[in-house]
């Protein structure tokens, strides 16, 4: 069964003009084109297609993917190459996970903080606030904040 650009495009959430990005770019080498140059879209493409949506939801750039397409299309000599791009964007994933975390912590306490704020009616609350009275997940990020203050 063959699908066009805007079918293809809803099954895939994407707009049709990302697809046709993705075209111009050298991202669907795998496409088939009518008699007429009409886009003609296969089940299999789906695949192809919902990898490189993971991919630049994972932060790897267009020129990225595209050696990755092409690495592809060459065949299995080219398995040990797609295996170390596919491992350096997990890694570089990873990495933006770890940081993504550390940002919550720190929203968590300021959460916390402005919470303990409003109750007291006064930001002046945390003055006094013993160590043990924060919540042990976040206390280590009031700790970091100290530490930081101190070196001013």
């Amino acid at each position: 069964m063959y699908y066009t650009i805007g079918e293809i495009a809803k099954k895939v959430n994407v707009s049709p003009h990302t697809l046709r990005f993705y075209a111009k770019e050298g991202l669907l080498p795998f496409v088939e084109r009518s008699e007429s140059g009409i886009r003609m879209f296969k089940d299999e493409d789906f695949q192809w297609l919902m990898i490189i949506k993971c991919l630049k939801k994972a932060g790897m750039p267009i020129k990225d993917i595209k050696t990755l397409i092409d690495l592809t299309m060459e065949g299995d000599s080219t398995i040990e190459q797609r295996l170390e791009i596919f491992k350096r964007q997990k890694e570089s994933l990873e990495k933006q996970i770890a940081q993504l975390q550390e940002t919550l912590k720190l929203l968590k306490y300021k959460c916390w903080y402005y919470e303990t704020a409003k109750n007291a009616g006064t930001c002046a609350v945390h003055d006094t606030i013993k160590i043990e009275d924060i919540p042990e997940d976040i206390r280590p990020i009031k700790e970091n904040i100290k530490k930081v203050r101190s070196l001013y």
